[in-house]
């Protein structure tokens, strides 16, 4: 028997309890692990709560993140022991997740745990910490360098924004912050953020273009935020879009493309081939120190879960969230 958060609907109402199963419920796959961390991520929340179409079908365990050990295994490429982790590949969506206290996958979803983590530090980072990484490459990727300008960044206190400006700055980049929670300013130049936008000068709709204000950006919150991003930024730069918090819809127009050749990189972590993972998990064991993990990071336990969505969901959440099945 083990412990999970399940999501099951019946006439159209959805119900989440955290229940004891039994593990021959668990779904196929050729590795099964022993889940040692989990993580609540925005997307986890949204199926939690029934608040956005993330789940495919039912009953499922939510949990788009997960580290642990193996337990059994009849993929050539993991065996008993091994440490793993996992980010995505539809976990959580249409295939059992990692909020649970095990777990059984397609070995091709798992990447070996890095050395420079423990499975809780990895799952510190997560998702969204990922996410972060996979975006600041795309804006290398596309020839933004520190000296070329400012790099802004939304959602500041968020998962994704929190690792974006640790990351960046790391990277010597100068980062703008955008929050809607001037009460975080500390964290977010704790973290290495030089300046602080409040998000209410780019959440309303704007001008197709505007003052050129920075080299590039990480974007996690779509809509007219990201139109206004795009008609803010520098001639040549890169905006690296990976979120939807205020809407899915971008109310903009081509005019920062073709007036100012500004690119717009999609990052998509849930499909992103094996060799794209790795080297984003390589990176950031070279660029985060475990200080800035705790600082980002709390923990909770899996029964907690659930009420912390609602929490996550309503903007009360800064950082990451850390489930532990200990």
């Amino acid at each position: 028997m083990f412990k999970a958060i399940l999501i099951e609907k019946q006439d159209d109402a959805q119900r989440v309890s955290v229940q004891s199963l039994e593990e021959s419920q668990l779904p196929a796959g050729d590795v099964t692990v022993r889940v040692e961390c989990s993580t609540l991520n925005y997307k986890d929340a949204l199926a939690i709560t029934g608040k956005g179409p993330v789940v495919r079908q039912f009953p499922m365990v939510p949990g788009i993140d997960l580290a642990g050990t193996v337990e059994a295994s009849s993929s050539e490429a993991f065996k008993p022991g091994d440490s793993v982790l996992l980010n995505g590949w539809g976990v959580g969506e249409g295939h059992w997740g990692g909020l649970a206290e095990k777990a059984r996958l397609k070995g091709d979803w798992l990447i070996p745990l890095p050395a420079a983590f423990t499975a809780s530090q990895a799952m510190a980072i997560g998702t969204a910490g990922y996410t972060a990484m996979l975006a600041v490459m795309a804006l290398e990727n596309s020839g933004v360098l520190p000296e070329h300008g400012d790099v802004l960044v939304t959602g500041a206190s968020g998962g994704v924004g929190s690792y974006s400006i640790a990351l960046l700055s790391k990277l010597g980049y100068r980062v703008i912050a955008a929050t809607g929670r001037p009460e975080e300013e500390a964290y977010l130049k704790g973290l290495g953020a030089d300046e602080i936008l409040d998000r209410g000068e780019l959440s309303e709709p704007g001008k197709p273009l505007a003052r050129e204000r920075w080299a590039g950006a990480i974007d996690s919150v779509g809509s007219h935020t990201l139109a206004n991003v795009l008609a803010g930024t520098r001639y040549g730069g890169c905006v690296a879009a990976c979120g939807l918090a205020q809407g899915m819809e971008l109310p903009a127009t081509v005019a920062p493309f073709i007036l100012r050749g500004v690119t717009l990189a999609g990052i998509d972590s849930v499909m992103r081939p094996r060799a794209d993972r790795l080297e984003a998990w390589r990176r950031l064991g070279e660029l985060l120190e475990p200080a800035q993990l705790e600082a980002i990071t709390r923990t909770i336990g899996l029964e907690e879960a659930v009420d912390t969505a609602e929490e996550l969901l309503a903007g009360r959440v800064r950082g990451r969230v850390v489930v532990s099945m200990a």
